[in-house]
């Protein structure tokens, strides 16, 4: 079984070129690169350490499409695919070998808001503001409103 999952944020806008399919059509190929965190605790205990791998991926025909249209530098996506290896020969003669994950699935994996958070941006006129919400976490009922709830007690 060959499956990759995996959670993380573009270094850098999708590369979407397109192709020729085997039936005339264009073929949209986006690749980009994924940032996943890898957290390993050091040998003497002390506290965990924080790294990255930097994962190449590949999105072909609607997927690609979907990457060149939503995807950014910094968006964080969850995806699923597997793992394709290959080898060419560059200018120099020299064998390069590749691995990449072929991307099955993709999807957003943080609100629009959160995501403008950390880089401004758009945020939706009619999203409840912080300040509505009381200090665990439960917005206000506005008065009037208990009446008309079906669980109150």
């Amino acid at each position: 079984m060959n499956k990759v999952i995996l959670m993380g944020r573009l270094t850098r806008d999708p590369d979407v070129r397109y192709s020729n399919s085997q039936s005339g059509d264009q073929l949209a190929i986006a690749r980009y690169t994924l940032a996943v965190d890898r957290r390993f605790a050091r040998r003497n205990g002390s506290d965990d350490q924080q790294t990255a791998d930097f994962i190449s991926c590949v999105a072909f025909g609607r997927q690609g499409e979907f990457a060149e249209k939503y995807l950014h530098q910094g968006t964080k996506i969850a995806v699923t695919g597997r793992i394709q290896t290959g080898s060419y020969t560059n200018k120099d003669g020299q064998k390069v070998y590749t691995t990449e994950v072929v991307v099955e699935e993709q999807e957003f994996a943080e609100s629009k808001a959160s995501s403008d958070s950390q880089g401004g941006g758009y945020v939706p006129q009619d999203a409840p503001s912080t300040d509505a919400a009381s200090a665990e976490g439960f917005m206000n009922i506005p008065q009037g409103v208990n009446d008309d709830l079906p669980f109150k007690k």
